[in-house]
């Protein structure tokens, strides 16, 4: 039984993992287009944008808060950024303009954690309301004006073209790989390590213990806002850099995409547990399904039920588990008084 606990892993890891390889048989079987070097260079290449995204929506669900701000702030951010190097003609460089990008992102981060941490509003809210103010703006000062790759920065148009290593007649893996590997690790070492990410995860498994252990729950809760903006500039920035043109109408509904995910991978709705491996895997299987439905026979159309169905399995199961929980006390207390 301990070794069966340790292969689940603390967050059902393992589960999930398992479920991946039957998806991957299952999806061979039923397409030999699907196992090949192709199809897997293409599955990573797809999840890069969505796994940045997730690792920010698992920092706030640790804490016991939902984010659905995340895509307008990642396209706002790139897209305001790209447009204003193009208009000044003037190119900082790629790190340059990142770091420009990341700004942007952090104040609106800055933005959500403030009124959130300030006035303690609910985190849907106040997020949903970003969200539309960011869908206003473009709408009203930019509306569909489009940034073709011919009038991107030249150090964007080089980096959408950097390549790890391609393999002829079968793929390549895209530079921005390691940047994103980077991330993953900085936030696991981050929620492992650091006092901050111990802060997070007793935020949201009980705020008001937190409040009397000494943890400083509005000026966290402002900190990891602003983190999470900016690593939303972050994948908006690879977003454009992955299809070399920056459209202001896109990105902003994939927020179903990125929440299954983090769920799936065992993070808790009600805060207080999550893990990035689970999240990593999470992103796997959502993006195994958004991307290869088609090779075996199922209509596009069904992408977004598919997901969706996979988003109230794994609030199902964290309600179960979390009604599991709530009874183990009474059994020992019976068994206590019984003695």
């Amino acid at each position: 039984m301990k070794i069966l606990r340790r292969l689940r892993g603390a967050n059902n890891e393992g589960v999930l993992a398992a479920v991946i390889i039957v998806v991957i048989i299952l999806m061979s079987l039923a397409s030999p287009a699907f196992f090949t070097p192709s199809t897997f260079f293409g599955l990573a290449r797809s999840s890069l944008v969505p796994l940045v995204f997730a690792l920010g929506v698992l920092l706030i669900m640790i804490s016991g808060g939902i984010d659905v701000s995340f895509p307008a702030i990642a396209i706002f951010a790139a897209y305001t950024t790209v447009a204003w190097a193009d208009q000044a003609s003037f190119d900082p460089t790629i790190i340059g303009i990142f770091v420009i990008a990341l700004v942007i992102g952090a104040l609106w981060g800055l933005l959500n954690g403030v009124v959130i941490a300030r006035f303690r509003l609910p985190t849907l809210i106040v997020t949903l309301g970003t969200q539309g103010i960011i869908k206003g703006i473009l709408l009203t000062y930019i509306g569909s004006t489009y940034i073709s790759a011919a009038r991107l920065p030249a150090s964007v148009a080089e980096a959408g073209d950097a390549h790890l290593f391609d393999v002829p007649g079968a793929g390549y893996l895209h530079g921005m790989l390691v940047p994103v590997i980077m991330i993953v690790v900085l936030v696991w070492w981050m929620l492992k390590y650091t006092t901050f990410g111990r802060s997070i995860f007793a935020i949201g498994g009980d705020i008001e213990a937190a409040r009397r252990v000494g943890i400083k729950v509005i000026r966290t809760q402002i900190l990891l806002y602003v983190l999470v903006g900016a690593m939303a500039a972050f994948g908006g920035m690879i977003f454009v850099i992955l299809g070399k043109n920056a459209n202001p109408q896109t990105l902003v509904g994939t927020e179903l995409d990125i929440i299954a995910a983090v769920v799936l991978g065992g993070a808790s709705i009600f805060g207080g547990r999550g893990s990035v491996l689970g999240t990593v895997l999470g992103v796997v299987l959502v993006q195994l399904i958004n991307n290869n439905l088609v090779l075996v026979g199922v209509p596009s159309t069904w992408q977004r039920a598919a997901v969706g169905i996979l988003l109230i399995v794994g609030v199902s199961v964290q309600a179960l588990a979390a009604m599991r929980n709530r009874r183990k006390p009474v059994v020992i207390e019976e068994e206590v008084s019984q003695a």
